[in-house]
């Protein structure tokens, strides 16, 4: 079982009187943020080390609550002992630290107790020193028996320092951060502006990286530019899928009006638009809305192809057929296993396109169908080689 320590205790260097863990960061709470990762991660306990009980970080506090997991705010090490599970491994995050999933679940497959270090002269003051070259950079994965440990010290020993050096004493593992997660942000922040600022880097990072071709090559590198600025100008996803939506109904008037191009380029827009939509509301936890933006993406291409083939017996018949073997795909096709060729709903507008171009409807439904039908085949054939 995976616990989550987070640590809530340190006011922000430029707001009196506002908890570091409670300034805004991706349309959250830092806290919520740090929550979000570890839920990712596997956490199903997280307590929170605070030193007050603020109306915004009770807030947070209900809100984290709300993804399925144990939450419990503590004061002291022996009250966070009693509420850890003896048997699970706790992952415990710096006050004020941003970081990415990849590097908190870097650290998961380790046995023991390990640290996360940096060089001494790479990290921020704000980190921790734990040997001659070395400083603490955030995160740590312990036995419950430490926290145990220095339940037994004084109580007016500074708990996440004491902590560390029980650690470090105990001869924990270090592993030390990527050079790369540092660019993307990694470190502790407490000034609400620089964290709003760093904090670019780390929503860029939170952008999923897909397989096939079309969302890696596309949408991917659009939403790590556009997502900062949605996040910092506060765009709520409503807003932006219901442009999408509105770029998607144009794109199906210039289809039904017949032209074809514009119609299948507006209709690529609205798609990268909900996906963006999507993006920023998987951010905001808004369940509804991501289900919306995804139900935009995956109807767009629908009713453009249906709109392209809706002039002729043999056009409808093409876009049905391609329809029917896109929807196969994308139902037999999982995340983890697509490869970088497949097929996606984005793929298929863009193939489409230059064959539309050049002027031949039917053949670029044709095209679509038989990609789908090869990614198709393609998903069948990696099942069938699972053992």
């Amino acid at each position: 079982m995976l616990a989550g320590l987070i640590f809530a205790t340190e006011d922000a260097d430029d707001r009196s009187g506002v908890l570091a863990a409670t300034l805004p960061f991706g349309g959250l709470t830092l806290i919520e943020f740090q929550a979000r990762l570890l839920v990712a991660a596997g956490a199903a306990q997280i307590v929170l080390v605070i030193a007050r009980l603020t109306p915004e970080l009770l807030g947070a506090i209900n809100r984290i609550g709300r993804r399925g997991v144990s939450v419990d705010a503590v004061r002291t090490a022996g009250e966070a002992a009693e509420k850890l599970h003896p048997l699970s491994r706790v992952l415990v995050v710096a006050d004020g630290l941003m970081t990415t999933n990849e590097v908190m679940t870097s650290m998961l497959g380790m046995a023991g107790d390990v640290l996360l270090v940096t060089g001494a002269g790479d990290g921020p003051n704000r980190f921790e020193r734990v040997g001659a070259q070395t400083v603490w950079a955030g995160l740590a994965l312990l036995d419950p028996k430490r926290i145990a440990e220095v339940a037994t010290m004084p109580k007016d020993y500074d708990f996440q320092s004491t902590l560390l050096r029980v650690a470090a004493q105990a001869s924990a593992e270090q592993l030390w951060l990527p050079a790369a997660a540092s660019a993307e942000g990694h470190g502790i922040e407490r000034d609400s502006q620089r964290l709003a600022e760093k904090g670019k880097a780390i929503l860029a990072a939170l952008v999923p990286k897909p397989a096939p071709w079309a969302d890696r090559f596309v949408l991917a590198p659009l939403a790590r530019l556009a997502l900062p600025l949605l996040i910092a100008r506060s765009v709520p996803s409503g807003g932006v899928g219901a442009a999408a939506a509105t770029l998607g109904l144009a794109g199906f008037a210039a289809l039904y009006l017949g032209w074809p191009i514009s119609g299948l380029l507006l209709a690529i827009v609205a798609m990268i638009g909900f996906s963006l939509g999507g993006t920023v509301a998987s951010l905001r936890d808004e369940a509804i809305q991501v289900r919306i933006q995804h139900g935009g993406i995956l109807a767009t291409p629908i009713f453009a192809v249906m709109l392209l083939g809706h002039g002729s017996a043999a056009g409808w018949i093409a876009a049905v057929s391609a329809i029917i073997a896109a929807a196969l795909a994308e139902r037999a096709g999982s995340p983890p296993a697509r490869r970088r060729w497949w097929a996606s709903p984005l793929a298929y507008p863009i193939v489409m396109l230059p064959l539309l171009a050049w002027g031949q409807s039917l053949v670029a439904l044709i095209a679509a169908g038989l990609y789908a039908v090869a990614t198709l085949s393609a998903a069948i054939e990696t099942f069938r080689e699972k053992p």
